[in-house]
């Protein structure tokens, strides 16, 4: 499996708790450790979903050999 390296970027929210921002996600928790795993569990969710979009779309067209 490769591994990506992405930089989220996390606030304080105003009514207490955190935020974290990457491209193409966001999400909150009561504390950072708590937001990062959320933020971890968004981006698995996103790239889960565009691997099933992404097989659909070649299933009709193309021969696929499926890795991991």
């Amino acid at each position: 499996m490769k591994e990506i390296t992405l930089t989220a970027i996390y606030e304080e929210a105003e009514e207490g708790g955190y935020v974290a921002v990457l491209p193409g996600a966001n999400t909150q928790g009561e504390t950072l450790q708590e937001t990062r795993e959320n933020l971890i569990d968004a981006v698995k969710l996103i790239l889960e979903t565009n691997r099933e979009e992404a097989e659909r779309r070649l299933a009709t067209t193309a021969k696929m050999t499926k890795e991991g």
